[in-house]
């Protein structure tokens, strides 16, 4: 949602209303929106929280989260499904034959020695982190989200 095309419109909104008088209360009504736009764009945002936090608890297993990028809020949908178990936790039961070349076996003996595991688990790990569904097209993995209270 675009904040700036609703203040944008409470301005023209304000601006019809003064001009019912003459220039200098047109000017004063002009100068009074400039002065309330960053208020009216805060005051939506915290609808929107309160929106999402009423929203929450009639959701059957997720809740609504207001989210602020750039100018743009978004009322969205977050589903709080079970995460899939951690490889970790499950039986390393499976097994596979890989062939690579000696010294890319070097480097993925190093890379695991580095993050203190095995090369199976590190294996493991890196291939899950690569089958894990993907953000939709244009959204970034690292966003931050919630709503602040004034």
């Amino acid at each position: 949602m675009r904040v700036d095309a609703y203040v944008e419109a409470l301005r023209e909104d304000l601006g019809d209303l003064a001009a019912v008088g003459d220039a200098s209360t047109a000017r004063a009504a002009e100068l009074v929106a400039i002065a309330l736009a960053p208020a009216l764009a805060r005051r939506m945002q915290e609808a929107l929280a309160e929106a999402a936090v009423e929203l929450s608890p009639q959701l059957d297993r997720g809740r609504a989260e207001v989210r602020l990028a750039g100018g743009d809020l978004e009322l969205v949908y977050v589903d709080e499904a079970p995460a899939p178990p951690d490889p970790s936790e499950e039986a390393f039961s499976a097994r596979i034959t890989l062939r690579l070349p000696e010294s890319l076996k070097s480097r993925l003996e190093a890379a695991a020695a580095a993050d203190g595991l095995s090369v199976n688990t590190w294996l493991v790990q890196a291939l899950t982190r690569l089958v894990e569904p993907q953000p939709a097209a244009g959204r970034s993995r690292h966003r931050l989200t919630g709503y602040g209270r004034s």
